[in-house]
């Protein structure tokens, strides 16, 4: 057997660089890294020497870094992937809530964090984690819930089985996730004769499931058996690359589809079976329909409470959950008939058995009704001198969009308005973290999408409460020359939870900044702050202003952020469903009283 003499890191790198996927590239698109003492002798040497072969990238923070890498492999459908190093403690650890996102979200990501010295010698190196009754444990540990498969290297022929097992798990179409390989500091630099054949480039196929025979029997029986069908499309759907299987299947079926947070943007949002977002951030036509439905088709989605109005929006007494899923975990919940396959392979199957059957689609006026109100509240307002409402952005943002616009968002209050309002028109046209609602994955997660596809025109929406959680990354997209719009809406604090807060007979307390303990007045120039960065940036004062920006910025070379004050109060005032956010039962406050007596009202709803 001829081997080759390489330390545990370069044989670590130049695996990843000889992985590939079904189209012949590099499953692995390049490597995100901040050294220190854990990482950058072994791991830091190794990149630097495949470097033209395995790109490297310099983050400003772990967890951004990682979100960029995250964002880059939902963006491509998890058809390849990135791989994220850090040092040992603070390092790793900023790492961690990233993972947390991956997996909540079944998204793939190679996490590399250094870890305390295999043989023990210098303990307690600096950062290390000491655990007064283990001495196996270190920081990394922290990683073990978060990850889909876990591994300590400790010595470097581990790497042999390690590395082969990682790739599984982050090309499975079930078990897709956040792979963490602990890298003990000192094996990375140990040198070991590494069989040639292991670096042999592999192509790793996506597997398609097929269903069990009695499974797709028992779907096909509940669909026939239905009078009112719909379709839930999940994130499933973008990640079996079967958005124009779910065109056709609904087309010859006639069945109304319903769109999660991770499935938007799987059918064009004007096609006449498309009826929009469903359950706490839906709409009207969407909850209407799966409010009467009598068969919920689950296609690709694991049924978040968001998604279901924390399981009080399937109001049928008579209502079956049929759960299309590639995972058996989330084919299983809440007492649905399982279909495990892959989501194109089981709708062609369940298509070809259920021939010419069809069913009369819903009123289409449900559908026209809920985009006129959609309209009024996007429109542009008529009153120039009033604060503009998070809609009223939305609607310049979309009215500035083109066919390759890619819209993103992840937390506060432009997730739930971006669902119930964006006009997606096209597949993976809408990216949505809504899986963890991770604040601060926006601007890094807006890198990741145009690192994944240059040619798409990415908008990130962000507001003033995460844009401070997380934005170092602009910097990173101003070096790197990759450019993204950011628009930040500033309504001075955390505006979505305040609303919450007040919803549930709270007092407005510590969201607003208004409402915070504190002395000076909090008056952030974001414009400023971003051109510190080197971005292009300003701030608009009226809507008029920021469409006038947005077009301005199609022609900007670097990163363009725009800001705008916002109203941080109202709402679309119509969709929507309630939300189980449980409320005091005893508080000497009347309007937590209320709030109590409709919180138990609307639980007796629930079935």
């Amino acid at each position: 057997m001829k081997t080759i003499r390489l330390t545990a890191a370069q044989a670590l790198v130049r695996y990843l660089a000889n992985q590939l996927n079904e189209d012949g590239v590099p499953y692995i698109a390049g490597v995100w890294a901040i050294f220190g003492h854990g990482n950058v002798a072994g791991i830091g040497e190794a990149l630097y020497g495949i470097r033209e072969e395995l790109p490297t990238y310099r983050g400003q923070n772990e967890q951004s870094m990682a979100h960029a890498a995250i964002a880059y492999a939902k963006q491509l459908g998890r058809r390849r992937a990135m791989a994220v190093t850090s040092s040992i403690g603070p390092g790793a650890l900023n790492m961690v809530t990233a993972a947390a996102l991956a997996h909540v979200n079944r998204l793939p990501v190679l996490f590399i964090p250094g870890d305390v010295f295999a043989n023990r010698g210098p303990d307690p190196v600096l950062q290390q984690i000491e655990d007064f009754e283990d001495g196996t444990i270190s920081a990394n540990d922290c990683f073990k819930p978060v990850s889909r498969y876990f591994d300590r290297i400790e010595r470097p022929e581990q790497l042999l089985t390690a590395l082969p097992r990682a790739f599984r798990t982050l090309t499975d179409p079930a078990d897709c996730g956040p792979v963490t390989l602990a890298f003990c500091q000192d094996v990375q630099a140990e040198a070991y004769d590494y069989p040639e054949s292991f670096f042999t480039p592999k192509t790793w196929r996506f597997r398609r499931p097929e269903p069990d025979v009695v499974e797709l029997e028992a779907a096909i029986a509940a669909i026939k058996a239905a009078t009112n069908p719909v379709i839930v499309a999940g994130g499933g759907v973008h990640f079996s690359g079967a958005t124009e299987t779910l065109k056709s299947f609904v087309e010859k079926h006639q069945i109304p589809v319903v769109e999660t947070q991770a499935g938007k943007s799987a059918l064009a949002w004007d096609h006449g079976l498309n009826f929009g977002p469903v359950g706490v951030t839906g709409c009207e036509s969407a909850n209407i329909v799966s409010e009467k439905a009598d068969l919920v088709i689950g296609v690709g989605t694991r049924f978040q409470d968001f998604t279901t109005g924390s399981w009080a929006l399937f109001k049928n007494p008579n209502r079956k959950i049929l759960a299309l899923n590639v995972q058996a975990y989330d084919s299983a919940k809440h007492d649905a008939i399982p279909l495990v396959a892959d989501a194109k392979v089981g709708l062609e199957k369940i298509s070809a058995a259920l021939g010419e059957h069809h069913f009369a689609a819903p009123d289409a006026g449900l559908k026209a009704s809920w985009f006129a109100k959609a309209d009024a509240v996007t429109a542009a307002p008529k009153d120039a001198n009033t604060l503009p409402t998070d809609m009223q952005v939305i609607g310049a943002v979309q009215r500035a969009s083109r066919d390759n616009t890619v819209v993103m968002c992840a937390a506060g209050t432009m997730p739930g308005e971006l669902h119930q309002l964006w006009k997606a028109k096209l597949p993976l046209s809408y990216h949505m973290e809504y899986g963890f609602s991770c604040m601060g994955y926006e601007i890094a997660g807006g890198l990741g999408i145009k690192l994944a596809e240059p040619e798409r025109d990415v908008i990130v929406m962000v507001g003033d409460g995460s844009y401070m959680m997380m934005n170092s990354e602009l910097a990173t997209a101003v070096a790197m020359g990759v450019k993204i719009t950011v628009v930040i809406t500033d309504n001075r604090g955390y505006g979505c939870i305040n609303r919450l807060q007040m919803g549930t007979g709270g007092a407005e307390f510590n969201n607003l900044y208004a409402h915070t303990n504190h002395v000076n007045p909090i008056a952030i120039d974001f414009a400023a702050h971003a051109a510190a960065m080197g971005a292009k940036s300003t701030k608009v004062s009226s809507i008029a202003e920021l469409e006038t920006a947005l077009d301005a910025a199609r022609e900007a070379t670097v990163p363009t952020v725009v800001v705008i004050d916002t109203d941080p109060y109202p709402t679309p005032g119509a969709g929507g469903h309630w939300w189980d956010v449980a409320v005091p039962e005893v508080s000497a406050r009347e309007e937590v009283n209320k709030a109590r007596a409709a919180y138990e009202a609307a639980l007796k709803e629930r079935i």
